[in-house]
C-alpha cells in the first residue's frame, strides 16, 4: 500500500548497515490480521538485524475507511475478521499472534518480550524480538503515572 522503496531494497540496506557493524532494527509494523506473514519475515531478517520490533495494525484517524476499502477490495474474505478487530473491539486475535510468536521464537532460538527493548545484547547476538501490540496499554499505564 505505501509507495515508500521496494522491500527487497530495504532488506538490502539493513543487510549492509548490519555487516558494516551498524546495529539494525527491522519494525514489522503495520501487521495486517490474516495477510501479514510474521514468522517469514522474521527468518528472513533474523541474521541481518539487532532487534526486531513488532506492531499491529492500528486504525485511528483518516485510515479506517482507506484500509477497510482497501481490505474489502484485496482481501474480501477477511473483512469480517477486520469488523471483528476493529468495529467490534475484539482484541483476542493479537494475544493469539503473541502466544504464537512467543512459541516460534523459542523454537528459533530468539529471545522474546512484550513492550520491552531494554535488554543489552552483543552486537552478534541473535536479535531479539519485542511485541509492541499492547502499547496502547502501555502509552494508558504511563499516562496514569
Amino acid at each position: 500500500m505505501d509507495k515508500a522503496v521496494s522491500i527487497e531494497r530495504r532488506l538490502t540496506a539493513m543487510e549492509r548497515f548490519h555487516r558494516a557493524g551498524v546495529r539494525v532494527t527491522c519494525f514489522i509494523s503495520p501487521i495486517f490480521p490474516g495477510i501479514t506473514d510474521v514468522k517469514a519475515i522474521i527468518r528472513r531478517v533474523k541474521n541481518i538485524c539487532n532487534l526486531i520490533w513488532l506492531e499491529n495494525l492500528n486504525l485511528r484517524g483518516g485510515f479506517r475507511t482507506e484500509i477497510f476499502d482497501f481490505i474489502r477490495r484485496e482481501y474480501p474474505h477477511l473483512i469480517s475478521l477486520y469488523h471483528e478487530i476493529y468495529r467490534e473491539g475484539r482484541s483476542d486475535e493479537w494475544r493469539v499472534l503473541d502466544e504464537e510468536i512467543r512459541v516460534f521464537a523459542a523454537e528459533e532460538g530468539l529471545d522474546y518480550a512484550v513492550a520491552d527493548d531494554t535488554m543489552r545484547r552483543p552486537f552478534d547476538a541473535p536479535p531479539l524480538i519485542v511485541n509492541w501490540f499492547f502499547h496502547e496499554q502501555v502509552k494508558r499505564t504511563a499516562k496514569k503515572r
